[in-house]
């Protein structure tokens, strides 16, 4: 049996590889200087890619299920390589047809593949801390903008854009492949309980079905819509409402960052010890009075801290999502189950800052956008409620059979 903290650390190589499309702002200036685009035009690339990341989830579940982490993974080296190399020669074109179709599509594939690739093999490795060992891989993804922001930069700076591509492509699909190699799941003793344990749950038609799935879709969009859309605007907000200078917003945004990666596996860990049903719960609590006293506060500090705070809860609920969905539905098919959730995310990332842009036009101000967000985790609580206290209950016994006992 492999060794599974070395699996662990072969997950977080996978998405601190792909986790480097959070730092495509980094690259929007130097695009729109050198290719003539427009912010609109080159912002659209990031969504597309978001897009498909969602939607590859979504429709990929079922192959990484079928032939395992290992194929799954040189899967989504493949595509996010070629997204890589195909970006460079897009930019090297100027064609802004090919930076979609590179980055945004077939880079976006290779997002979602390699997004869920090991996220159900962990689990089995770690059946009694099912958060932590998501965590740790999605922690993964929240902290890669950290490492690759001042990668791009110094790369862009000292070779240029193409260039950037090309070697960040290299390495990348070096590092995706490597440690998809290693990937595969537990091999336990013909017969053993914890086989017939991993074995056991719901099917994705099944769990897809139920009540539980479409409630969990639905605040799991709401959290990704309103924290993409905060994290759109969270500089020229900052400048704006608080009075801080570009290199103040700069360091925040920085921080976000270590937030957005750090929440993963605090919350995620925290999770195990308190249930992922009271954590969203927390979650949207949080959230409401967040969200509420951001829309009135002017002061530098308090504005950062609940900034952190939201950014904190929205990675954690990146991080909670497959070790809750193991928990009502089993690892039978957690893969796909998973997949299918991440649509959610796709579509929000097209939501959020959509929403965000038509209040400014419409309204010029913030504040508007943060009540409202505000009031979508009403809901979001209400919901995360009916979960907790009646999400397992309904459950088949299959699944029952399936939770780990510590």
């Amino acid at each position: 049996m492999r060794n599974r903290w070395l699996i662990a650390l072969a997950a977080v190589g996978i998405h601190i590889s792909i986790g480097s499309v959070y730092a495509w702002s980094v690259l929007t200036r130097p695009i729109m200087a050198e290719q003539g685009f427009t912010l609109a035009e080159t912002t659209w690339t990031f969504s597309l890619a978001i897009l498909f990341l969602g939607m590859s989830a979504g429709f990929l579940g079922r192959f990484v299920e079928k032939y395992g982490p290992r194929k799954s993974g040189l899967l989504s080296m493949v595509f996010f390589g070629t997204g890589m190399f195909g970006t460079a020669l897009a930019l090297y074109l100027h064609s802004l047809p090919l930076l979609y179709l590179f980055y945004g599509v077939i880079g976006g594939i290779g997002l979602g593949v390699g997004y869920i690739t090991p996220v159900s093999t962990l689990v089995k490795y770690f059946p009694n801390h099912r958060g932590f060992a998501t965590g740790l891989a999605i922690m993964g993804f929240g902290f890669a903008a950290l490492i690759a922001g001042p990668v791009m930069q110094y790369l862009t700076a000292q070779f240029g854009l193409v260039e950037n591509f090309l070697i960040l492509g290299a390495a990348y699909m070096t590092l995706i492949g490597a440690a998809a190699l290693y990937l595969q799941p537990p091999v336990l003793p013909e017969g053993s309980s914890q086989i017939k344990k991993l074995q056991h749950g719901t099917t994705a038609a099944e769990a897809l079905k139920t009540w539980q799935f479409g409630t969990l879709w639905w605040i799991f969009f709401v959290n990704i819509t309103c924290g993409i859309g905060l994290l759109a605007v969270a500089s020229p907000m900052a400048q704006q409402v608080t009075g801080m200078d570009a290199a103040q917003a700069a360091s925040m945004v920085g921080i976000i960052g270590l937030v957005n990666g750090g929440g993963r596996i605090l919350w995620s860990t925290l999770s195990d010890y308190l249930g992922r049903g009271f954590i969203y719960m927390l979650f949207f609590a949080l959230e409401i009075g967040a969200f509420g006293l951001l829309a009135g506060t002017r002061d530098a500090m308090l504005f950062q801290l609940l900034v952190f705070l939201i950014i904190s809860c929205y990675g954690g609920g990146f991080s909670c999502m497959p070790a809750y969905l193991a928990d009502i539905f089993g690892t039978r098919e957690l893969s796909a189950i998973h997949g299918r959730i991440l649509t959610a995310w796709g579509l929000a990332g097209v939501v959020g800052p959509t929403i965000v842009s038509w209040f400014w036009e419409h309204t010029h101000s913030y504040g508007d956008t943060l009540y409202f967000f505000a009031a979508c985790f009403i809901l979001n609580l209400l919901l995360a409620t009916a979960l907790k206290f009646y999400g397992n209950r309904t459950m088949t016994a299959e699944v029952r059979a399936a939770q780990p006992h510590s």
